[in-house]
C-alpha cells in the first residue's frame, strides 16, 4: 500500500484530526533528525583545537557538533561495531586504513589533515626551568635516571597511535627494554598526559600538542621524526553517513580559520591533502 493509501486508512479509523496530528508529529522528528549536529569520533588528542573550531562551526550557523573522543583504536572498533558517526579523525594510517579495509569509507575519502611532533614530557618544575627549544633526546641521555624510580606515562603501545609511536622511539635509541618495566599505559594519550601533570608519573611521552594543552606539564625533550614513523591524522567521512553538513564540515576543517586553531593547538597542518 502507498503512503497516501496508509493515510487515508489511518484517517478513515481514527479521524481527521488524529491524522494530522500523526503527520506534525512525524514533520518534527525530521526536523529534529536534520537539526542534529554532525557526529564526529575524533582522536583524543585533538580535543583542545577541535572544542574551538566546533564553536566557530557552530558560530557559522550549523548545529552543534557531536563530538566524542577516545584513542583511536577504541573509536575504530566502535565504527567497526555500528556507532553512529559521520565522520572520523585518526591519530595514524593504519586504523583509518583498517576501517577502508572493511568498507566504511571510500578509499580515496581519508584526506591527510594534520601532523604532530613526539615530546617526553615531566610536571612542571620538576626538571628545572622549562627552555623555549627542549633538546632533541640522543642515544647517551640516560631517561631511566630522570625516572627516579617513578613510571612513565604514554598511551598503550599495544594498539594507541601515540603509544606504538613511543616505543619505536624508545626502540630507535635504545631505551624500550630498560624502560618498558616502568610504563604505565593508559587507553589514549590524554589521559597519559593527566597522569604526569598530576605528579603521578615522573615522565610521559605525549604528542607535541598535548603538551602545549597542559600547563601543569614542560617538555624536557623532543623525539628526532626519523625515530618513529611519521605522526599523521587522516579524516574521511564514512560511507554510511547521510548528514547533509558533513562534507561541508570536511572543507571547513581545512579552512583557514581552522588551520590558525590547529597550529595555535600545536599541530602541523598539512592542508588536508588526499593521501
Amino acid at each position: 500500500m502507498s503512503v497516501f493509501g496508509t493515510l487515508s486508512s489511518f484517517s478513515r479509523v481514527f479521524g481527521p484530526a488524529l491524522l494530522w496530528g500523526f503527520v506534525a508529529v512525524a514533520l518534527s522528528c525530521s526536523k529534529a533528525q536534520a537539526q542534529q549536529g554532525v557526529t564526529v569520533f575524533a582522536a583524543a588528542s585533538l580535543q583542545t583545537a577541535l572544542d574551538q573550531i566546533a564553536k566557530d562551526w557552530q558560530a557559522e550557523g550549523h548545529a552543534p557538533l557531536v563530538v566524542s573522543y577516545a584513542g583511536s583504536a577504541t573509536l575504530a572498533q566502535q565504527i567497526d561495531k555500528g556507532a553512529p558517526a559521520d565522520l572520523f579523525i585518526s591519530a595514524d594510517s593504519e586504523w583509518m586504513d583498517w576501517l577502508v579495509s572493511r568498507k566504511h569509507m571510500a578509499p580515496d575519502a581519508p584526506v591527510t589533515l594534520l601532523g604532530n611532533t613526539l615530546v617526553l614530557i615531566s610536571p612542571a618544575g620538576s626538571a628545572g626551568p622549562a627552555v623555549s627549544k627542549p633538546p632533541l633526546i640522543a642515544r647517551e641521555d640516560d631517561p631511566a635516571a630522570l625516572l627516579k624510580g617513578s613510571r612513565l606515562a604514554m598511551a598503550d603501545p599495544r594498539s594507541v597511535p601515540a603509544g606504538k609511536y613511543g616505543k619505536a622511539a624508545l626502540q630507535h635509541l635504545g631505551f624500550w627494554e630498560t624502560l618498558s618495566p616502568s610504563i604505565a599505559p593508559f587507553d589514549n594519550v590524554r589521559m597519559a598526559l593527566n597522569f604526569v601533570a598530576r605528579r603521578e608519573a615522573g615522565l610521559g611521552i605525549v604528542y607535541g600538542s598535548d603538551a602545549v594543552a597542559e600547563p601543569r606539564v614542560q617538555i624536557i625533550g623532543q623525539f628526532a621524526p626519523d625515530s618513529h614513523p611519521p605522526i599523521l591524522y587522516p579524516a574521511a567521512v564514512l560511507s554510511r553517513s547521510t548528514h547533509a553538513d558533513v562534507r561541508d564540515l570536511m572543507v571547513f576543517l581545512r579552512s583557514e580559520p581552522a588551520q590558525k586553531r590547529f597550529i595555535s593547538a600545536g599541530f602541523v597542518f598539512l592542508a588536508g591533502a588526499a593521501r
